[in-house]
């Protein structure tokens, strides 16, 4: 099997409300990027990746130049297997793992298409039915993102991450967490992320006010030596994410204690076959994690839910309905929600096939 053809899309996604982050950052209507990998046997396999401006090292419109530029190793190379084909890429090309990631992607797709298996299959085997989902509150007024929690709960979410930051002060932060705490009662995982907006004075006076509060901390500041301050001096559990970006940044984070849990996103890490080998280290150091990517649609979401649904259940901590927060939906067989949870598809390889009608034209074809 060869790969003959490469098309890409750039797809803008609205968000269902503005998300509001620490140092100004904000997530509204973001560019998407799909593409599509067609074969001389007819199999076609899909990749999404989908950066936040501002947000990493990372840009919609950089994928495409990027993808160009491995033309010569992607183009009548074998698809199945990816893992072959992403060593000759990343020798080709050093870098750019988002760009990458959608790629990785295409081509577990195609495997697992010519296979007739879907992906969690062949990523260690189904050990879930469904997954559970985590809903993100946007940074704003303390009193709303309690509304906004009390509403996810009504839907079965039992584990809020409440963004913090947006409004500079430190008290601000307090009662946001207080307040959704107290919204949604005991038992429910409440979770205040600053993405690495917070200095470690900040981020330790909200955590020691807190404390009683049964919360978790998650990536307060910009470097792993800070995060491990703050977690020294509050004592609360710590969630890693922007930081974590390969096996040697998680080695590292699980040496300084701030890795009780952590998000694995593809677009991070390049993709599935470099997600998985973060998800068994994460099994061997102990970590609960959560496998999602930095943003996108049903491609992304689909890729993120096959890889989680083959991991063991007791540590993962959640996945993330990236679906379900934008419009339009690219595929209309993409997974769906359920009373906070949520399955991976079940037919062959991601088990979605995107609407070309709402792709629309592609923006480049390389063949």
């Amino acid at each position: 099997m060869k790969i003959t053809r490469l098309s890409i899309w750039h797809v803008p996604l609205t968000s269902h409300t503005t998300y509001y982050m620490a140092d100004g950052k904000t997530c509204d209507t973001v560019e998407t990027v799909v593409i599509a990998v067609e074969t001389d046997t007819g199999l076609t396999g899909w990749g999404e990746v989908c950066p936040i401006p501002h947000y990493l090292p990372a840009y919609a419109r950089g994928v495409a130049p990027a993808l160009s530029e491995l033309a010569p190793v992607i183009l009548g190379g074998d698809p199945l297997g990816a893992e072959a084909l992403m060593a000759r890429a990343n020798t080709w090309l050093t870098g750019h793992a988002y760009a990458k990631s959608a790629l990785d992607i295409a081509l577990w797709d195609i495997t697992g298409r010519a296979a007739g298996l879907p992906l969690y299959a062949l990523l260690g085997g189904r050990q879930v039915a469904d997954l559970p989902l985590y809903h993100s509150i946007t940074c704003v007024a303390p009193d709303e993102m309690a509304r906004i929690a009390r509403d996810a709960q009504a839907g079965g979410i039992t584990q809020f991450q409440a963004k913090l930051g947006a409004s500079g002060d430190w008290q601000t932060d307090v009662e946001r967490l207080t307040k959704v705490r107290e919204a949604v009662g005991p038992g429910p995982l409440v979770y205040g992320d600053w993405n690495c907006g917070a200095t470690t004075l900040w981020a330790t006076r909200v955590g020691r006010a807190v404390a009683d509060l049964d919360v978790m901390l998650e990536q307060p500041c910009a470097t792993l030596a800070e995060c491990a301050q703050v977690r020294a001096a509050t004592g609360l559990p710590m969630k890693l994410d922007e930081l974590a970006h390969d096996t040697a940044t998680l080695l590292q984070a699980h040496s300084l204690g701030i890795m009780d849990a952590v998000a694995l996103k593809l677009s991070k890490f390049g993709g599935l076959s470099a997600l998985r080998r973060a998800r068994d280290l994460c099994l061997h150091l102990g970590a609960k994690m959560c496998i999602e990517c930095t943003w996108g649609s049903d491609i992304a979401t689909a890729a993120a839910l096959h890889l989680a649904a083959a991991t063991n259940p007791a540590r993962v901590l959640n996945v993330c309905d990236l679906s379900g927060y934008v419009s339009p939906r690219i595929a209309p067989d993409g997974p769906v929600r359920a009373n906070g949870r949520i399955p991976p598809p079940n037919g062959p390889g991601l088990g979605v096939t995107p609407d070309r009608a709402v792709l629309g034209t592609p923006d480049l074809i390389l063949d």
